[in-house]
């Protein structure tokens, strides 16, 4: 089993960045494809980024690609969300989420762990 904490959020000014963590404990991160997820009011979870258990993969959904990379640090067992040039429409819960065997996927009911979430808020 893996344990997520995310940290990071907070409210900043179109144009901003934010950088998300995500700290794991338990079994390595190296043993699970990692992915951020979003939610915002009235919206359903949303597929963001993910990088595979090896980190050679890295996907970013179309939405943030450019502005937002996704990268993980081994030996910290902590997964990051580096997000610039941040919109209003980037407002959400940001949640990471952990996948066991099997395929890279942006499916978030393919996940087996998730993190309580971070706010994130985007001001005009």
């Amino acid at each position: 089993q893996v344990q997520l904490a995310e940290s990071g959020g907070g409210l900043v000014q179109a144009g901003g960045s934010l950088r998300l963590s995500c700290a794991t404990s338990g079994r390595t991160i190296s043993s699970y494809t990692m992915a951020w997820f979003r939610l915002a009011p009235g919206k359903e979870r949303e597929f963001v980024a993910l990088i595979s258990r090896s980190g050679a993969t890295t996907s970013h959904a179309d939405s943030v690609k450019g502005r937002f990379t996704i990268s993980k640090d081994v030996a910290k067992n902590t997964v990051y969300l580096q997000m610039n040039s941040l919109k209003p429409d980037d407002t959400a819960v940001y949640y990471c989420a952990a996948k066991g065997l099997g395929t890279i996927s942006t499916n978030p009911y393919e996940y087996d762990y998730w993190g309580q979430g971070t706010q994130v808020t985007v001001s005009s």
